[in-house]
């Protein structure tokens, strides 16, 4: 971003920005809510939620799911699977599965965002339907997770796993950059929120998994990077089918991340990410301890620019303090990668492998 563009973003708002961050107290989260109960805290905290979302429940949907046909990999099976997630489009989505019998622990799989469109579902699964994308995506895993698909590693190591296009992305796209920003905007006028969509359909994605023959439905992980990091401790707030999350480089505390110069006061891809009015009731951190007491994973990266140190720490220390409420502080795990930046490395991803291994 140019600096003349930093400034309209930046510069117009000194005494008005300010003042709004100053006066958001977060009277929902968990101590200042008069819910001491956390049981009952997490009911009344995940209600306003739901009601932020501006999208409404989905479940009478059938999923109506149609696949190809299943091609052999290396120890699991490959096949596309298109399903509804909600009344409004099908949505695509690659779905692994191991040799061998079932049911088998199961892992939704969620992508990030990355100004990158071309490929969704191929960022995290290598794509063995398209060349094309298969150059793509293997650049991607090159930069991110270190040359490494996430997807066909679980799919070895005995899960099943289902990883869709969230809208934009792949064959739901591609968007361009500056055409997030008016999707959103459409979205709004209509009523509804592109946030709150993304949602929806990884909440029904959730079910739409736990359902299938092949999967333990009590063995149901979120696992995601970045934006996908976001939608993985969104499910498991929102989602019963999600009974344990690992999140990879997205969490810190609201303030702390509105600062002069970050990503989320740009517009475009905050959107995704953004619940209108949610704000003034639950700080980030406050809805991912909706999940509490589920087994929690929440990996950082010291020198990730998107999330400053304080915002993480600030962020961490409140997740904690659910977990402990419930009696369940050894359920979630925080940990920051000192010398590491916005990634996904092989080290970290084997880190994740080796906790889902002791939680499911």
């Amino acid at each position: 971003m140019s600096g003349a563009r930093a400034a309209v973003v930046d510069g117009p708002l000194p005494g008005f920005h300010p003042a709004l961050k100053q006066a958001l107290t977060f009277p929902l989260a968990w101590g200042r809510s008069p819910v001491r109960d956390p049981r009952a805290w997490r009911r009344a905290a995940r209600a306003t939620v739901e009601e932020h979302l501006l999208v409404e429940r989905q479940d009478g949907v059938p999923f109506a799911p149609e696949s190809t046909g299943r091609v052999p990999g290396d120890g699991y099976d490959r096949e596309l699977v298109t399903v509804s997630l909600t009344r409004w489009a099908r949505v695509r989505g690659a779905l692994l599965t191991p040799h061998g019998r079932g049911p088998f622990p199961a892992v939704l799989l969620l992508h990030d965002h990355g100004s990158r469109f071309d490929i969704g579902k191929e960022k995290l699964v290598r794509p063995w339907y398209d060349a094309t994308r298969l150059a793509s995506a293997s650049a991607w895993a090159g930069r991110h997770f270190g040359g490494r698909f996430p997807g066909d590693e679980l799919a070895r190591r005995g899960h099943v796993v289902l990883c869709l296009d969230a809208l934009g992305w792949g064959d739901r796209g591609p968007l361009a950059y500056e055409q997030q920003q008016a999707l959103a905007a459409n979205l709004f006028q209509l009523g509804s929120s592109l946030a709150g969509l993304m949602a929806r359909e990884d909440e029904r994605a959730a079910a739409f998994l736990a359902g299938l023959d092949r999967v333990d439905a009590s063995r149901v992980a979120a696992v995601g990077f970045s934006m996908g990091a976001y939608r993985a401790w969104q499910a498991a707030a929102l989602s019963d089918h999600v009974a344990a999350a690992a999140s990879v480089c997205w969490m810190t505390g609201l303030k702390e991340m509105m600062v002069p110069g970050n990503n989320t006061l740009r517009g475009q891809s905050a959107y995704c990410m953004l619940h209108p009015g949610l704000a003034r009731h639950l700080d980030i951190p406050d809805v991912a301890s909706i999940a509490a007491p589920k087994p929690m994973l929440f990996l950082h990266g010291g020198r990730d620019t998107l999330f400053p140190a304080e915002g993480v720490r600030a962020a961490h220390r409140k997740l904690r303090a659910v977990w402990r409420a419930h009696d369940a502080e050894e359920r979630i795990r925080t940990k920051t990668w000192p010398e590491l930046g916005h990634v996904f490395t092989r080290e970290m991803q084997d880190e994740v492998f080796r906790w889902l291994d002791d939680v499911l």
